[in-house]
């Protein structure tokens, strides 16, 4: 720890230097666990350096993503619970990346807070730790800024950024796509990241207790349930990509199916999803009961319980099918790309 570093005069205007300095000592021990062979640098560095393995990559391209957790934080603040919010915002970053099939390669993170107390800090890297090695992902730096008068003493914000690389003939993009093609659903592990602003209203959550089980939930209490992180779908998606060609790849955040399945089809081509065939989980089905909200507003809200979805053949749909569950994923079949210029249409 620096001990040298200090200001009594700082410290009375609410930054405290040596937190910080504590708050980077007790997060280290995560961030080790992340580290990969192309990491070239250690924490307190002013820039993390990463040396690039183009082994077997012709044209290299690299994939960047940026993202934050959002409202969802609201909810760690009322739980008090902070070791998960961090895999959350690996998630957005590093989720948006693999859908252009590409590996990420290191993240960073850049935390706001209010009043940096280190234990809380270390707690929130821990998380990001996490979902770097849930994503094969370095985490080779970062930013905490103590922002008194800015953010209340117990909240801050949570962001993060990531880089990948795919070679540019494996990039995954929709030129192949045709009429016919199978549209996978992947399974979400709840609410993940995305509209939580309508979550937080439909719930009260700052005036009711959310610690309670719920008959609905299994048990489950609400506060539980929705502060579950969000998947990262890295690994099974590489091992995908790996073995069958892929032609296109939807990240479900927020806009639901509506917004994202589109993002991944061609003009002139439509995604056709049975509605019947979609597992909804009861999350969503209570959200949309205590907040009166219909079907297509859900739909064009969250995930409904489809966290990413990838169009393949239909003769690969077997195979893809059997790959996604030998890498954990208990994948299926939603729906099929038509000839169509109505982008979506569930049915």
């Amino acid at each position: 720890m620096n001990n040298i570093s200090k200001s009594d005069s700082y410290k009375e205007a609410g930054v405290d230097i040596t937190a910080g300095y504590k708050a980077v000592e007790l997060m280290k021990k995560h961030i080790a666990k992340t580290l990969t062979s192309g990491v070239c640098s250690d924490i307190g560095g002013f820039g993390g350096l990463f040396e690039l393995d183009l082994k077997d990559i012709k044209k290299p391209v690299l994939v960047s993503g940026t993202d934050g957790v959002g409202t969802k934080l609201k909810l760690a603040f009322l739980m008090d619970k902070h070791s998960t919010v961090g895999i959350d915002c690996v998630a957005m970053c590093v989720n948006d990346i693999i859908c252009s099939g590409a590996r990420p390669l290191f993240f960073l993170d850049y935390i706001a807070c209010g009043k940096n107390v280190p234990e809380k800090i270390a707690e929130i890297v821990e998380g990001v730790a996490s979902g770097c090695i849930q994503a094969g992902a370095a985490l080779i730096g970062g930013e905490t800024a103590e922002m008194p008068g800015f953010y209340p003493i117990d909240e801050y914000d949570l962001a993060g950024f990531s880089v990948g690389i795919v070679d540019k003939e494996k990039i995954v993009d929709n030129r192949k796509m045709k009429s016919g093609d199978v549209i996978i659903a992947i399974p979400s592990s709840g609410v993940h990241s995305n509209g939580f602003s309508l979550v937080r209203k439909v719930f009260d959550v700052e005036n009711r207790d959310i610690s309670v089980g719920v008959s609905e939930l299994g048990g489950k209490s609400i506060g539980e349930t929705l502060l579950t992180p969000t998947k990262i779908y890295v690994k099974p998606i590489l091992a995908l990509i790996n073995e069958i060609e892929v032609k296109g790849i939807s990240h479900i955040t927020g806009g639901g199916f509506y917004e994202n399945i589109p993002r991944s089809i061609p003009d002139g081509l439509g995604a056709v999803i049975k509605r019947g065939s979609v597992r909804v989980l009861p999350i969503f089905k209570l959200i949309a009961k205590k907040g009166g909200i219909s079907e297509r507003e859900m739909f064009n809200t969250f995930n409904m319980g489809v966290g990413m979805s990838v169009v393949v053949t239909e003769q690969d749909a077997e195979k893809a099918l059997k790959i996604l569950k030998e890498n954990g994923e208990d994948a299926y079949i939603i729906g099929e790309i038509a000839n169509s210029e109505e982008k979506i249409r569930i049915c």
